[in-house]
């Protein structure tokens, strides 16, 4: 089965008029926070280098992962948390909305790797970005059995303007995949099958100890 990647990539652009602007799916990336902290994340990165091919080949994979920005937005109860309330889980953090239709099209694999995998060791964090008819997210994972997630939310997008900020991202949709720490090790500018062989690799060794 060919890449989520390469079937959107010929896309090229969206244009994205809850953002305001325009945002291409595939942009520069940096890293963000304090590398010095993140040394014992570079094994687990050195790990994972090798596994970012097939489905998950377009993953960057940290040289030197720093600490990711603590992204804020409300939990699955509707009240603030912040990435830092996961510390201690391997996390994908991945932001999403209705309106990009390469989000939608990975959704389910998100479900299915959170189904594989997520427990006290690992969650998968999908934060969604609508800014208007907040009803609509929820109705759309329900009516495609999205069921595995816990619904995660930012209603002013503050999240993305925020890792913009912080990581000069300019695309949806885009994931993160960060340590125990906090640390960033790797992130992923467009879409990608996450319940496919090669995702699940990739996930597993960064799950080793």
């Amino acid at each position: 089965m060919a890449s989520l990647t390469k079937k959107w990539l010929g896309l090229g652009v969206l244009s994205v008029a809850a953002l305001g602007g325009v945002a291409a799916f595939y942009s520069v990336a940096g890293n963000a926070g304090n590398s010095a902290s993140c040394s014992a994340a570079r094994k687990t990165a050195s790990a994972i280098a090798p596994l970012a091919r097939g489905e998950v080949a377009a993953v960057q994979v940290n040289q030197q992962p720093a600490l990711a920005p603590d992204l804020a937005f409300n939990g699955p109860d509707g009240q603030p948390t912040t990435l830092a309330s996961f510390r201690g889980r391997i996390v994908l953090v991945n932001l999403w909305a209705t309106w990009c239709a390469p989000c939608l099209k990975e959704m389910p694999a998100l479900d299915a790797l959170q189904g594989a995998f997520g427990g006290p060791d690992f969650a998968v964090v999908a934060v969604n970005i609508d800014t208007r008819n907040l009803d609509k997210p929820k109705a759309w994972l329900a009516a495609n059995g999205i069921e595995k997630l816990a619904y995660h939310a930012d209603p002013q997008a503050k999240v993305f303007q925020q890792l913009r900020a912080a990581r000069k991202v300019e695309g949806m949709p885009v994931s993160l995949l960060i340590d125990r720490e906090g640390c960033e090790l790797a992130i992923l500018q467009g879409p990608a099958d996450w319940a496919s062989a090669d995702a699940k690799a990739l996930v597993s060794a960064a799950l080793r100890p």
